[in-house]
């Protein structure tokens, strides 16, 4: 495998709305980013991926974008957007940017210009038809509910495609006028000095065509939107132009969000000349969903969690580097989601933290992640922004769930968990803003907090930071990165354990989920404990006990 220069990097996404407010108007901003460079410098993060910064009506946060070559306001200024890349670089840092080319906003001069002439050349930038007798051309769901069709705005007789909010157009990819347009955009931003891009959506490019109807899944009428997205065949066509006439000539580092890739490409996408140069792992993200609704969703166990972890290991193996991940700005906070309830205490947090940040591929840290940021509690969907829990609160009481049941799934699944301001200190607003924060702070930032954890030897703050010294430790560090992955005790009830090995020198990892000690025999004699993220350690020559929430990482010279 040729060696790249982020194959050994660690990754931390900004959701810059919820950072840091440098201005005191409630809304985080690039300079409040640029202040805190220092800060991700001394966690030991590389590469920084930043959600859309560009102008937008924000309808989904950002992800309908109206203007892809400028920076919205809100955030600051394109000469701000130039000093983040200067003070980043200079620090060894890597700056990413989202690149949301699914689809744009429906205020972006391209779909507007669409709304005036449908025949012309915007209108073909979009996928718009006519409808006769109210019969639409597809019975697909939108991500966030309802049709994907929508009446063109001034046409009665035609309709346009959104996969997401209606106000989110989505882009007609097999128009190559339209792909000329977006690979200028993208060579836009890396001539200017971005580092790379972390890919929206990008599957949904490749659409099922002609349209047709699938099997109705709900008593709406309409289907999941993963239908089409199943028989979607080309993708690969779009990304590999992508790549070879942006990417490619830059050297940037990719990201892609996929999901239903089909395993056979998985080469094609993050092989030796892959699409991207990563891609994130979704196997533990989607487990227990169910296409009708939250409702329906079942919970993830310590042996699911494990599960879905090899399998996506045992898949990936030498072909490359996946993203690996327990959050983002889309799903709850994996604290929350993938330890049992009595778990999430500080020891819980240090033992996730392990077993997934040593595994083989890529670490993500999200925003407040290190800090072991928690879910919301809400007691009103009046609390509720997230347009995605607004829709499922809907499906779930059409279903006939009451609303206090409602409002749980959305405190359990909802994306504004993973949204709220950063907790910095315990003063009035988490030490976020001097204003009104935008999304309200989570109420437990009096105790959960940077300040309070920073100084402390035994915080979960300090833990990640160990964790990320660890893998890069240069006697280490080609263990982590390029070793092997091999799981170990994988029948063995709420134990997480695998083995990573290179050139003969071995690293074991081991994590115990259950509220009961456990005695393990361990394959090799450790000639030393790297990492314990308990004052305790019971280890006779290779027997080894795992006190309740333990996590341990031993090497084998």
């Amino acid at each position: 495998m040729e060696r790249k220069f982020w194959h050994d990097k660690i990754a931390y996404q900004i959701y810059p709305k919820s950072f840091y407010d440098s201005n005191g108007d409630g809304i985080g901003d690039l300079k409040g980013v640029i202040s805190k460079l220092d800060y991700l410098k001394e966690l030991g993060v590389d590469i920084i991926w930043l959600s859309p910064i560009y102008p937008s009506p924000f309808a989904d946060q950002g992800y309908d974008i109206s203007d892809y070559r400028n920076i919205d306001p809100r955030f600051g200024t394109m000469e701000e957007m130039d000093e983040l890349l200067k003070e980043a670089h200079k620090r060894g840092q890597y700056i990413l940017m989202d690149l949301v080319v699914n689809h744009c906003s429906d205020e972006h001069e391209w779909f507007q210009k669409a709304i005036k002439d449908p025949d012309g050349r915007y209108g073909k930038y979009f996928y718009i038809e006519e409808v006769k007798d109210g019969k639409l051309p597809c019975n697909w769901r939108s991500y966030f509910g309802g049709p994907v069709w929508d009446p063109l705005p001034g046409h009665s007789d035609r309709y346009y495609l959104h996969v997401f909010h209606r106000k989110q157009p989505d882009l007609n990819w097999e128009n190559p006028e339209l792909r000329e347009e977006i690979y200028d955009m993208v060579n836009f931003w890396l001539d200017r000095g971005l580092d790379g891009f972390r890919l929206d959506a990008i599957i949904n490019i490749k659409k099922a065509l002609p349209f047709k109807d699938y099997f109705a899944d709900r008593p709406d009428g309409l289907c999941s939107i993963h239908n089409e997205l199943h028989e979607a065949n080309g993708v690969g066509d779009f990304l590999g132009e992508l790549r070879d006439r942006t990417f490619k000539p830059h050297d940037a580092f990719t990201v892609g969000e996929v999901f239903n890739e089909k395993e056979e490409e998985l080469p094609d996408f993050i092989g030796e000349n892959g699409y991207f140069s990563s891609m994130f792992d979704f196997e533990e993200t989607v487990f227990g969903q169910s296409q009708r609704g939250w409702h329906e969703n079942y919970d993830i166990t310590p042996d699911d969690y494990k599960a879905c972890v090899y399998k996506t290991q045992r898949k990936v193996s030498d072909i490359g580097f996946i993203s690996n991940i327990i959050e983002n700005h889309d799903e709850p906070r994996g604290v929350s989601r993938y330890l049992p309830g009595d778990m999430r205490d500080d020891s819980g947090k240090k033992l996730l933290a392990t077993v997934y940040f040593m595994l083989k591929g890529i670490p993500w840290i999200y925003q407040g992640q290190e800090l072991g940021m928690e879910n919301l509690k809400l007691s009103s969907i009046d609390e509720v922004d997230d347009i995605s829990s607004i829709d499922s609160y809907k499906v779930a009481l059409d279903a006939g769930c009451s609303e206090s049941k409602a409002l749980k799934l959305i405190e359990k699944y909802g994306r504004d968990n993973a949204r709220t301001p950063f907790q910095w200190d315990d003063s009035e607003n988490a030490g976020f803003t001097a204003g009104t924060p935008w999304l309200r702070i989570n109420p437990n930032y009096r105790s959960i907090n940077l300040k309070a954890q920073k100084d402390d030897p035994s915080s979960v703050w300090n833990h990640y930071r160990n964790l990320i010294a660890l893998r890069k430790d240069p006697e280490y560090k080609d263990i982590f990165v390029y070793g092997s992955f091999t799981p170990f005790l994988e029948d063995r009830h709420n134990i997480m354990a695998y083995i990573r090995e290179y050139e003969g020198k071995k690293i074991l990892v081991l994590g115990n989920f259950d509220r009961e000690e456990k005695k393990v025999i361990l394959p090799y004699t450790p000639d030393r404990i790297l990492n314990n993220n308990l004052d305790e350690l019971t280890l006779k020559g290779n027997e080894l006990t795992l006190l309740p929430s333990q996590a341990i990482i031993a090497y084998v010279g």
